[in-house]
């Protein structure tokens, strides 16, 4: 899983592209939306699929409650909008069937014991941008890379790089170990190293938005989490 995250580092400080364009309407029909919507919004058969690079297993609560510390955390993001983001990725993934919960930990206090702590650490996100140590029950950011995207793309949208990390890491705690092989997927990374890349409906919308994976679980993402926790 840590050399799969660390893709993330590569991925955020690629150039933009043009945005993705509406299909003409027929006269008298709204325009299509773009394929990225659709698949995002939609989970066809035989859609799900991993890389194989862990192995899924449930949860034993159906309920998680998530601490974010705001320690450390770099001084252009505030305290109410990491924990606005957090607690959006918490709700997207609370359709899985989990109730996630999310509170804020004032700094320099310790998080309650059963809680699963939101903090910035480099040495805990291990040089990447986020990390899931689902055992330790801790979810590192990491304040060096977004320190490091900010001087290189000081236009990046890092609050949207943000939300996708958290949001892909939460899935971690939700027993989906393996990474999607959709593109798209929240839980995706784009290729395994090896000269493969992840899926697409249409090829053709490769690049045509920043970061083409979600920055909230897909259908797909929780169609996934569902069938494991049921």
């Amino acid at each position: 899983m840590r050399r799969r995250v660390a893709h993330l580092a590569a991925w955020m400080l690629l150039s933009a592209s043009a945005l993705a364009q509406f299909v003409p309407a027929e006269k008298g029909r709204p325009a299509a939306p773009p394929v990225r919507d659709q698949e995002i919004a939609q989970c066809l058969p035989g859609e799900i699929q991993t890389w194989g690079d862990g192995k899924d297993r449930p949860i034993a609560t159906r309920s998680l409650r998530f601490a974010y510390r705001h320690d450390n955390a770099p001084p252009w993001f505030t305290e109410a909008q990491v924990l606005a983001l957090v607690k959006r990725s918490a709700e997207a993934w609370s359709e899985c069937g989990i109730q996630l919960r999310v509170i804020a930990v004032p700094i320099g206090q310790s998080p309650p014991e059963d809680a699963i702590q939101i903090l910035w650490s480099d040495v805990g996100s291990r040089g990447q941008f986020a990390l899931a140590n689902v055992t330790a029950r801790s979810l590192s950011i990491g304040p060096g890379l977004f320190a490091l995207l900010r001087e290189r793309n000081p236009k990046h949208p890092a609050e949207q790089t943000l939300q996708m990390v958290l949001s892909h890491e939460m899935g971690h705690f939700l027993g989906l170990m393996a990474h999607s092989r959709r593109c798209v997927d929240t839980l995706s990374y784009y290729d395994n190293g090896k000269g493969e890349r992840c899926a697409l409906r249409d090829p053709k919308s490769w690049g045509s938005v920043v970061e083409y994976r979600s920055m909230l679980p897909t259908a797909c993402d929780i169609q996934r989490c569902r069938a494991l926790n049921k």
